[in-house]
């Protein structure tokens, strides 16, 4: 999901208020930056495949979410799902603001989104992708969400949120399960954003180019 400005005074790490944490999270610092998926390729339109119990707490696994959270940075979003950089696993990372400025960090593995409440509100706003690069579009979402999985090692993980937090929730749990937000525009919407993502896109790949360079000196130092 792509990047909207929101102040961040607080953060929330896997659910879970933290007192002091980094401009970016220690994940990256032992990360690589992987390509980004386009749509239009096959791993971003299938549904992926839940994470084995046996990979819980595995090197293959923690290696995967470190390079996921340093390719969201490299560019420049606020949710990575593993589809995003060529994986079908059913797992995606997240540093994403609420409206209320809190800062929530982290990662879920096999997401499961609570069905919503007929009567809970829908929220109309602008929403972009990582994989759509440049766009976005008008879509509306549940103002709250609320996602059930477990972190890289097994544990639990419970995460709900409002605003932009929810929208994020919904969009990187939609990716896991092989649907893009275009997917849920109007055809007509749908084909406006793709020529404007062809349009845009040699210029956002080179800002990324440029975001990963800028990254490797980090993790270098």
């Amino acid at each position: 999901m792509s990047e909207q400005s929101v102040p961040v005074p607080v953060t929330v790490v896997q659910g879970r208020e933290v007192a002091d944490f980094p401009d970016l999270a220690p994940e990256a610092a032992r990360g690589r930056v992987l390509r980004v998926t386009v749509t239009g390729e096959d791993v971003l339109h299938r549904a992926g495949r839940d994470v084995p119990e046996e990979m819980l707490g595995g090197a293959e696994l923690s290696r995967l979410v470190d390079d996921m959270f340093v390719t969201m940075y490299a560019a420049e979003g606020v949710g990575l799902a593993g589809s995003q950089v060529g994986v079908d696993w059913r797992v995606f990372v997240y540093d994403c603001p609420d409206d209320d400025g809190v800062r929530h960090v982290g990662h879920v593995i096999n997401p499961v989104l609570d069905e919503r409440d007929v009567a809970d509100a829908v929220v109309v706003d602008n929403e972009g992708c990582l994989s759509v690069p440049g766009p976005h579009a008008e879509l509306g979402r549940a103002e709250s969400a609320t996602v059930r999985g477990v972190d890289r090692d097994g544990a639990e993980v419970v995460l709900s949120g409002s605003g932009y937090f929810a929208r994020c929730l919904q969009h990187e749990t939609d990716h896991t399960w092989g649907r893009l937000y275009i997917d849920r525009l109007s055809k007509r919407e749908r084909k406006r954003v793709l020529k404007k993502m062809n349009e845009m896109a040699d210029s956002v790949f080179a800002r990324r180019q440029e975001r990963a360079r800028e990254l490797e000196a980090y993790s270098a130092g």
